[in-house]
């Protein structure tokens, strides 16, 4: 329901690219407001269309369907009232801090005469004082960074969108910038009314937001909603933090599937082609390990900070795990199976075979097996592959190919000669 301070709604929005025949579907049927005074943050893995809501919302790309309203009136073209800070620096090199600030102003045709001080207002604001002559290379990421804030600022956006903004930076400068957000939020330092944030990493959104939308991708959806209640300042090392962090976890983790319906069918056949995650599976050898050396489970956070991994890293080698029949996942525990504890117990030859097993049950991995089988050559071009995974999986059917004949490889079924560019099969 729309009340007096909600400034952004989206109803049932989706977003597609491509014809009919070969479209991709990013997003599918977001339902979402943001009200004035919510830090928000959108949370998911990488191709669940976080990046892709928020350029929508900022209008640089249309919805392909449904509504977009501020302030209770549909967007048209660029959303006005809205910036957006990337996770790249997005400078120009050639102009200095100042400058760099100062052209958002004269974008949005703020006379010469006020432009100056309200530049030099805002770097002073973001703590730049000092360096408004400097260019872009003699700054470090973390200032370079603040400039883009201070740049997204001067317009003075009701909504500020900041598309990872983080993640460029390494740790310390990271962290840094992000407590002199939340103090120039919290303290009201800067008009902005709301701010939506896209991030994959859970930590960051619960340090940060008063609520966390959590996406699902294939295609690109909202799973759950959660309030973040704690008080500012966050302390990670808090009871009450790690428990929110936990319940995140568990939500974006979810739960195994149903066999069938985790396995899907392969292309060409009815059903929908589930595509293989982007793992390695010397990477899921190394987890199952771990795991089975812990007594045989894990709290999917703890496992996160202790193998240094971010929610990108450490999902697909999960999904890996749950398709193979290694591991279960539920509210955000992993737990190995029977057959996860004997692969992790085994040695380097059994666990080739009990790999090739399990690798051969995935519908994509048995057809491309046994297509080259049926060739007189056992050899089958690329092209062939590609063209039959290009209806199901668009623009990602090159990545996904890449990970089947990887995964084909670790497995001894099936490798790729680079000279031919061909697939063929491992003797």
């Amino acid at each position: 329901m729309m009340t007096n301070d909600t400034l952004l709604t989206l109803d049932t929005v989706s977003k597609a690219y491509g014809r009919e025949a070969k479209k991709f579907v990013a997003v599918r049927d977001v339902n979402l407001q943001i009200r004035a005074g919510e830090y928000v943050c959108l949370l998911g893995p990488s191709g669940c269309g976080k990046s892709t809501l928020l350029r929508v919302i900022a209008g640089l790309n249309p919805a392909t369907s449904g509504t977009v309203l501020y302030r209770g009136k549909p967007l048209v073209g660029v959303n006005p009232h809205a910036t957006i800070v990337f996770q790249t620096f997005a400078l120009y090199p050639w102009l200095t801090v100042e400058e760099n600030v100062e052209i958002a102003l004269k974008a949005r045709g703020v006379p010469q005469t006020g432009r100056r001080e309200r530049t030099l207002k805002l770097i002073d604001t973001v703590g730049l004082d000092g360096f408004e002559s400097a260019y872009p290379r003699e700054l470090s990421g973390g200032m370079r960074q603040k400039v883009g804030f201070a740049r997204a600022m001067a317009v003075e956006p009701e909504l500020l969108c900041l598309d990872e903004p983080f993640s460029a930076l390494d740790v310390l400068s990271a962290e840094a910038l992000r407590g002199e957000l939340m103090e120039l939020w919290l303290s009201k330092s800067i008009p902005t009314q709301a701010i939506l944030m896209v991030t994959h990493n859970i930590e960051e959104a619960v340090f940060m937001a008063d609520r966390i939308v959590v996406m699902e991708k294939d295609p690109g959806r909202v799973l759950t909603e959660m309030q973040v209640t704690l008080r500012h300042p966050r302390q990670r090392k808090d009871t009450a933090f790690q428990a929110v962090v936990d319940k995140v976890y568990a939500a974006v983790a979810g739960k195994t599937q149903p066999e069938a319906e985790a396995l899907g069918t392969a292309p060409g056949q009815p059903g929908k082609t589930q595509p293989l995650p982007a793992a390695r599976l010397n990477a899921l050898a190394g987890l199952l390990e771990k795991v089975a050396g812990e007594g045989g489970g894990g709290d999917l956070y703890k496992l996160s900070v202790e193998l240094v991994l971010e929610l990108d890293d450490l999902l697909p080698i999960v999904e890996a795990g749950e398709l193979l029949g290694f591991a279960t996942v539920q509210e955000g525990d992993l737990t190995l199976t029977p057959l996860g504890q004997a692969y992790a117990d085994a040695n380097i030859l059994a666990r080739k075979e009990l790999v090739a097993g399990r690798v051969l049950r995935l519908p994509v991995i048995s057809w491309i097996y046994e297509t080259l089988q049926q060739d007189d050559n056992k050899r089958v071009a690329e092209e062939y592959f590609l063209d039959k995974l290009q209806p199901d999986f668009g623009g990602l059917a090159g990545q996904q190919l890449d990970i089947a004949i990887n995964w084909g490889r670790h497995a001894e079924l099936f490798a790729f000669d680079d000279d031919t560019d061909e697939l063929f099969l491992e003797v």
